[in-house]
């Protein structure tokens, strides 16, 4: 029996299809609200972002000092959590916004997008171009756009199943426990080497940097606040892995509610022909997904929990994402596209169904 999936694209029902003329004039509302924001921004767009990168500051230096107790279980507990939550701002509220240069008109060197390195094994390098290029362009394209269950996950049914994809629900575990390690090695593209598009030589030359990254890395949480903490060196070494799990589940959560949920399509690279600017606009907002929650659910997730926004906007400082929304909205529900919005509960819900069902060779 074969078992291989043919390549089909499944429209979403809820989903009007847009003459050019529609599309056009969608375009220009979509740009108007834009353009309303960018005219706005200014200092308490500035303060917000220092003051969030001080915040990571400081939870970090409090969190650390705790673990340096950490023989005593309520500082231990305090500490991680703190040091859990100092990674997921900088990851998702700092390092991701300001690699979109949303914060590059400041001029503040410490906030710079194609300077910034953020505290995670993969290098900013990599992520500006597998994430800020390749993704935002082609979002949702398949063969064109590697965040597609990055390679490891069947999550829609356009994409070829391979017997592999029945061990998903088990492997898709150790990939959230572990994803900044994913998001380090998604750019390497190490399967190109078995099919010999790709030698070991030019591999162990785009692995070097991302070595040196690790390996600075690892000695920080894992060598050198350890030593320097004595006789807390085991709570200490205990309480940075479970920060770093805290950070990955978390940040694995957010990005898959925002990209995999049940509504959420997948394109054919043929919509790329002649792709106008509402076309684009268009598969941003039905290759996304937002979450429902309050304003620090927002800004632990990095406003990606309207993700829907950040698709359609993403040089836009995220912080304003929340009051976007209501218009973007509208302006969904008058051209008849599915704004895909749920609570965290619900979404994750539906991304683990897909993580199942698509384990199988199900065609639809």
């Amino acid at each position: 029996m074969n078992m291989q999936v043919k390549t089909q694209y499944f429209k979403n029902p809820k989903n009007k299809e847009l003459t050019d003329a529609e599309l056009d004039t969608l375009a220009r509302e979509l740009d108007q609200i834009k353009q309303e924001v960018l005219d706005d921004l200014g200092e308490k767009d500035a303060k917000y972002i220092r003051r969030v990168y001080s915040a990571v500051r400081y939870t970090n230096i409090t969190g650390r000092a705790l673990l340096f107790a950490g023989w005593f279980p309520p500082a231990w507990v305090l500490g991680t959590g703190l040091l859990g939550v100092s990674k997921i701002l900088e990851n998702m509220e700092v390092g991701h916004n300001v690699m979109h240069g949303q914060y590059d008109w400041m001029n503040d060197p410490k906030l710079m997008g194609q300077s910034y390195e953020w505290d995670i094994v993969g290098t900013a390098d990599n992520w500006r171009q597998s994430h800020n290029f390749q993704h935002h362009t082609y979002t949702n394209i398949k063969g064109m756009d590697d965040d597609i269950g990055y390679g490891l996950l069947r999550l829609f049914p356009e994409q070829r199943w391979k017997k592999g994809h029945l061990l998903q629900p088990l492997y898709s575990i150790p990939f959230c426990l572990f994803f900044q390690w994913g998001v380090a090695i998604q750019n390497l593209e190490i399967g190109r080497v078995f099919i010999g598009r790709k030698t070991k030589q030019q591999l162990w030359e785009e692995w070097k940097p991302i070595q040196n990254k690790v390996s600075k890395l690892l000695f920080k949480d894992y060598v050198f606040f350890p030593l320097i903490a004595g006789p807390s060196a085991l709570p200490v070494l205990a309480g940075n892995m479970v920060a770093n799990g805290m950070r990955n589940v978390w940040t694995f959560s957010i990005i898959f509610c925002g990209h995999f949920t049940k509504d959420v399509e997948v394109f054919p690279k043929s919509v790329l022909q002649n792709e106008s600017k509402g076309h684009w606009y268009m598969r941003q907002i039905r290759g996304s997904s937002n979450l429902t929650g309050s304003e620090l659910f927002h800004i632990l997730t990095g406003h990606l929990s309207h993700q829907i926004e950040h698709h359609l906007f993403p040089e836009v400082p995220a912080r304003r994402y929340r009051k976007m929304a209501p218009k973007v909205e509208a302006v969904c529900k008058k051209y008849g596209i599915n704004y895909n919005n749920a609570s965290l509960a619900k979404q994750y819900g539906q991304v683990i169904g897909r993580i199942f069902k698509y384990a199988l060779p199900f065609k639809k």
